[in-house]
């Protein structure tokens, strides 16, 4: 009998562990961040296939995606305590960097980027 009230005991203990370690979780996933915008050219006509990049300025990690048909870009699941840096590219020609700060307390922050391409 004994036996048994340690196991239960033991398993009621595990259990409110893994219960708070899962709200844990949710309370960091609710935190995390999204970047998202458009790229777009001089004349604000969308630029599909551009390369954006996003950098973590605390850890340097680089990430990068392509836009889509529409020009949109988005990244997701940011550390709300990091700094980044995000820019994009296309045929030679790069945006001017924008930066999204650790102070900036949005969940959800739409920076679009302009391309000026070079005439040829």
């Amino acid at each position: 009998m004994n036996l048994q009230r340690r196991i239960f005991c033991l398993a009621a203990a595990l259990s409110l562990f893994a219960g708070a370690a899962a709200a844990q979780d949710k309370k960091r996933e609710a935190q995390l961040r999204t970047v998202r915008g458009v790229v777009t050219d001089k004349s604000d006509g969308p630029l599909s296939g551009s390369v954006v990049f996003l950098k973590n300025a605390r850890t340097n990690s680089v990430r990068s995606s392509y836009t889509d048909d529409t020009g949109s870009y988005r990244f997701s699941g940011l550390d709300p305590n990091a700094d980044y840096e995000l820019h994009a590219e296309k045929d030679d020609a790069k945006s001017p960097t924008r930066t999204v700060s650790s102070f900036d307390s949005r969940k959800d922050i739409v920076l679009n980027l302009k391309i000026d391409k070079k005439k040829s």
